[in-house]
């Protein structure tokens, strides 16, 4: 067996990099009142089309159950973060909206959040490093979390709640230096 593998090389590294990462971010998230789901969930939110997803959208979108997604938009509706809004066209679903008080939230503690990323991360690639690094990410989360843009414009579960998440249109809906938005955080995804 060979240890020196470079597919066990990748993964240690990207495991390093990541945790090194969610360290060096959760002063700020916590300052901020907000556990690092707690972050995902309402940069999600700010960053989607609307500020709102059916729960369900944003359970796929995390990696969450249902009740998980649940429990979590719970804890952030109590903090004023998050509501709740009825589906006019389907009474079973309901959708995680973020408030003026999340926004102003997000607001608050992104600019540190922003250095925190430059400075570890983004600002260690040239324009052209990063630009290639963003599309290799996209590359891989496609196979491995195929959710985690649903929600977004063009975006959908099959009807039948099983399979994978489809496409219906593109471009990536991720920030790119051509503009365009993702849906995924700014902090690991």
């Amino acid at each position: 067996m060979n240890f020196d593998d470079p597919r066990l090389t990748a993964m240690g590294l990207l495991s390093e990099v990541h945790a090194g990462l969610m360290a060096r971010f959760q002063p700020v998230l916590a300052a901020a009142g907000l556990s690092e789901v707690d972050f995902e969930t309402v940069i999600r939110l700010a960053r989607t089309p609307g500020q709102q997803l059916r729960m369900s959208d944003l359970a796929a979108q995390t990696g969450l159950s249902t009740s998980g997604v649940t429990r979590v938009v719970d804890r952030l509706e109590r903090q004023g973060l998050v509501k709740r809004r009825a589906c006019a066209s389907d009474r079973r679903a309901s959708y995680a909206a973020l408030t003026e008080a999340g926004r102003e939230r997000l607001e608050s503690m992104l600019p540190d959040h922003l250095q925190d990323i430059e400075a570890t991360f983004t600002g260690l690639l040239d324009a052209e490093e990063l630009k290639a690094f963003l599309g290799m990410l996209r590359k891989i989360r496609d196979v491995v979390r195929p959710c985690a843009t649903v929600g977004a414009e063009g975006h959908h579960i099959p009807a039948s709640g099983e399979g994978e998440c489809t496409r219906a249109g593109e471009p990536d809906m991720a920030a790119t230096p051509g503009g365009e938005r993702d849906t995924a955080p700014a902090a690991s995804t």
